[in-house]
């Protein structure tokens, strides 16, 4: 058991990350949404459909995008967080930011065509990690998002896409075979997307940061990877120290080993949803 700074002592092994759970349509009305939980910080993410592609698009874009929005909802710290009613403040901005390009990142926007999708992650309790886990949330319904698009027709291949005539002629979507629906969602997301944090505390690396060991940590770092083993960000940040480039790379190797645990828990989650 470590002992911190603060006196406060942490039941969890370096590299021992902390459990997670998740419940699959949380709420009815969502595209798709989950309940993520990692140890006790808890996040809701949901999937919706827009009606139609952002203003700035051109208007024959055969691309889609993908927004995200982030929240800390008024009872998820120890002190009641007060609704941004005025519109996202900065630290809100940058993490919605943050897992919105993450998200886009692992995402081909051509193969999704256009359709635009928003992605809320709503912290309901926050225990550190919060942007982290958020990210990875909202790559589990973006992904049961995408599969249940391609299932219904909204999501087709290029070439089974109709034009404006067909449209005005009553198309009907084509059903596509459970082959085709698998390549489509593979061509659409490639690959997973996770985030983990890391920190040094007492000069010693620790994965996956809770409150705890976030406010003892000399040094954090967010990272957010894809399951090919490339990275969208990594955060790093000194507070009031620095790190070596040893340390760096220690950090890395325990973010890489968290981030492939996260990808499996992942794969076995979505491998049979529909």
């Amino acid at each position: 058991m470590a002992k911190f700074k603060s006196g406060i002592e942490s039941d969890r092994g370096n590299d021992e990350m902390r459990g997670v759970e998740v419940e699959i349509d949380f709420t009815p009305n969502a595209l798709a949404s989950i309940l993520y939980r990692q140890g006790e910080t808890v996040v809701m993410a949901c999937v919706t459909k827009a009606d139609r592609l952002p203003g700035w698009f051109p208007r024959d874009a055969s691309k889609g995008w993908v927004h995200a929005e982030y929240s800390l909802l008024p009872a998820s710290t120890d002190s009641r967080f007060r609704r941004e009613r005025n519109g996202a403040k900065g630290r809100t901005q940058e993490i919605e930011r943050l897992v919105a390009r993450s998200l886009r990142g692992a995402i081909d926007l051509e193969e999704l065509g256009p359709i635009a999708l928003t992605v809320d992650c709503d912290i309901l309790n926050a225990d550190g990690g919060t942007r982290c886990a958020s990210i990875t949330a909202a790559n589990i319904a973006l992904r049961l998002a995408v599969r249940r698009l391609i299932i219904s027709g909204t999501c087709l291949p290029a070439d089974l896409r109709p034009n404006r005539d067909q449209l005005e002629a009553g198309w009907e979507a084509p059903k596509l075979s459970p082959t085709e629906i698998e390549a489509h969602e593979k061509a659409v997301m490639p690959h997973d997307l996770a985030a983990i944090s890391v920190g040094l505390v007492d000069g010693d690396v620790y994965l996956d940061l809770d409150y705890i060991l976030d406010s003892n940590a000399d040094v954090d770092m967010n990272v957010v990877g894809i399951s090919d083993g490339s990275f969208v960000e990594i955060q790093a940040t000194g507070e009031e120290a620095t790190y070596s480039r040893k340390q760096f790379n220690e950090l890395m190797d325990s973010a890489e080993g968290g981030l492939v645990d996260l990808f499996e828990i992942q794969k076995a989650i979505l491998a049979d949803l529909e």
